[in-house]
């Protein structure tokens, strides 16, 4: 039988670091539909006006479509 994925992106935010930011994105997909396997796409981060650094990551998502 033939397998299928479908390939959603998302971006994770975090105000701790760029491994939380793509730990919380998988993890609220996850809770949606099974994730089978990600990839990180893009990094970037900015300083907000309360001189906090927020890490932004971009990440690709796989899921099985039959699932």
């Amino acid at each position: 039988m033939a397998k299928s994925f479908e390939i959603i992106e998302r971006v994770g935010i975090s105000n701790e670091s760029a491994s939380e930011a793509i730990k919380s994105v998988i993890l609220e997909a996850n809770k949606e539909k099974s994730v089978s396997w990600f990839e990180v796409l893009e990094q970037r981060g900015r300083v907000t006006a309360e001189d906090e650094i927020e890490f932004q990551v971009t990440v690709k998502l796989g899921r099985r479509v039959n699932d």
